[in-house]
């Protein structure tokens, strides 16, 4: 059973290279039969499972070589990886510090704006105020000149209504005297 072995190992190599190989290569069955020719002979021409040792080891030997590279290069995948990883949430933990002073600042910002605002509906008010006041300021000037103007009208009446009496009595005078 041992000197199958080899072999099988070999045919499962040749069929990995078979879906590998690029298109232009020969055919697949071409392949698999100088592969079976060249797995039961080797250069001498004596039968492979009669020297398992021979061929066996240099394949033994490449396969061990490639393990240990693709082992390496596992290796320093993983390494990239983990390298990488490390990198990335070096850079996340400072993403997230800066996140967390932007908001912070967002919420100082937000504050100063309610603030800003306050004060502009506090002086708004104040000048809505100061508007109505003197719109209120006006309105009674305006009321205190047409009341100024009635009065002097007034005085002018009473006046006039003085020296009609005193015209009226001037007259009353006259007449008693004439009546006499």
């Amino acid at each position: 059973m041992s000197s199958y072995y080899p072999r099988t190992k070999d045919l499962t190599r040749t069929r990995k290279s078979l879906t590998d190989s690029p298109p232009s290569s020969p055919s697949p069955t071409d392949k698999n039969y100088r592969h079976d020719r060249l797995s039961r002979y080797d250069s001498s021409g004596e039968n492979a499972t009669d020297k398992p040792l021979g061929r066996t080891s240099s394949y033994t030997r490449r396969e061990t070589r490639l393990a240990a590279l693709n082992r390496q290069e596992q290796d320093s995948t993983t390494k990239d990886y983990k390298k990488m990883y490390a990198e990335a949430l070096h850079e996340n933990e400072r993403l997230k510090s800066r996140l967390q002073d932007s908001k912070q600042e967002l919420v100082k910002i937000r504050s100063q704006l309610e603030k800003v605002t306050q004060r502009q509906d506090r002086i708004s008010e104040r000048s809505s105020v100061l508007d109505s006041e003197k719109r209120e300021k006006q309105a009674l000037e305006k009321r205190v000149s047409n009341m100024e103007d009635e009065l002097k009208i007034l005085t002018e009446l009473k006046s006039d209504n003085m020296r009609l009496k005193d015209e009226n009595g001037a007259l009353i005078r006259v007449i008693s005297k004439l009546s006499k």
